[in-house]
């Protein structure tokens, strides 16, 4: 079995290396799965993420459970919030954008893709 890898070290091809708070982000599929969604995307609403969750999901997503998931991720620096109007609209950071690159690196490594 194989170790934990907790970040990368920096080279042209390898995102940049993650501090173990960081990389803690990894311990919760559903808020790397917030932070998956929110990669290819200027910014969304709290709404559409839960919505995008539910596809994928294919089931409800707790409502407390969601906005909990989002408030850690924007405590430890993955995901910024801001107002736009009447609603909230999140984005992955550097950090989180770095975290995802990390874990995908570390599961195409890991399948042998």
């Amino acid at each position: 079995m194989r170790g934990r890898v907790r970040g990368r070290t920096a080279t042209n091809s390898s995102p940049a290396p993650l501090t173990s708070a960081m990389a803690r982000w990894l311990q919760s599929g559903p808020r790397r799965d917030v932070c998956v969604v929110l990669y290819g995307e200027d910014g969304l609403r709290g709404k559409e993420v839960k919505t995008a969750l539910q596809d994928h999901y294919d089931d409800r997503v707790d409502s407390k459970r969601f906005d909990g998931m989002l408030s850690k991720l924007v405590d430890t620096g993955h995901v910024e919030r801001r107002t736009e109007g009447l609603h909230d609209v999140y984005s992955l950071t550097d950090g989180g954008r770095a975290a995802v690159e990390a874990h995908f690196a570390w599961a195409r490594e890991t399948a042998g893709l």
